[in-house]
């Protein structure tokens, strides 16, 4: 499979819906984020997931438990394969959302535990209190993960190889990704995709190196000439 989740991470559908056909040669799924479903609402899952291809609903839920059941299971009737929520929510909000993802009776949306967010760097943390060792705090929501019989967490590059060394029997979805000389923008902890599957990502989320190019076709048709998988 290729390995590419483009986030389509556009202000309206129709925009969304363009970009992803015209790099659906090159992808092997697509991302739906908070802009997106903020702006066309749940319904952009559903559209986007028309297009016969892999859709990573990136809702980061964080709630009580109750709470996150519902919106798992309202997103998961959409035709999302996986929806992100927090792993900081707790053990018991992370059942619940698988709860509620299966309520729909598709064996097929799984639920991804977010560990430490890409924009986050040890002073970050340190800063929120939440310690200094980014590795450690990952592994630990990665546990938790497990317990909880999620499909897989949502880590930077820097913590996939820990992460995947663990035998967790987690699928690890990347973010941060940015081919060599590209903007890491706003995200502080980034790598190629590459060094990121070489040190153990599953899946990698590609967004403004595709998306902001001239050319996002040809951008994504770049990227995908660089990965074994596809190549």
């Amino acid at each position: 499979m290729n390995p590419v989740l483009v986030a389509l991470d556009t202000p309206d559908l129709e925009s969304a819906r363009s970009l992803a056909k015209s790099v659906r040669p090159y992808v092997g799924g697509y991302k739906v984020g908070l802009e997106l479903m903020m702006a066309a609402g749940p319904r952009s899952v559903a559209e986007i997931a028309q297009l016969g291809m892999p859709v990573f609903a990136d809702a980061k839920l964080h709630d009580i438990p109750n709470t996150v059941k519902g919106a798992a299971g309202q997103i998961a009737r959409q035709g999302a394969r996986w929806i992100t929520v927090h792993a900081a929510g707790g053990r018991a909000m992370l059942e619940a959302a698988i709860e509620g993802a299966a309520s729909t009776g598709s064996a097929d949306c799984g639920i991804l535990a977010v560990t430490v967010l890409t924009s986050l760097d040890t002073a970050d943390l340190e800063a929120a209190g939440l310690g200094s060792d980014i590795t450690a705090i990952s592994l630990s929501l990665a546990r938790h993960a497990a317990e909880s019989s999620a499909e897989g967490v949502v880590c930077s590059p820097n913590e996939v190889a820990d992460i995947a060394a663990a035998n967790l029997g987690l699928i690890t979805v990347t973010p941060g990704i940015r081919p060599a000389g590209t903007s890491g923008h706003d995200q502080k902890r980034t790598a190629t995709p590459e060094s990121a599957l070489q040190a153990g990502a599953d899946l990698l989320v590609i967004g403004r190196a595709i998306t902001a190019a001239d050319d996002p076709a040809a951008a994504a048709a770049r990227i995908a000439a660089t990965l074994p998988a596809i190549s």
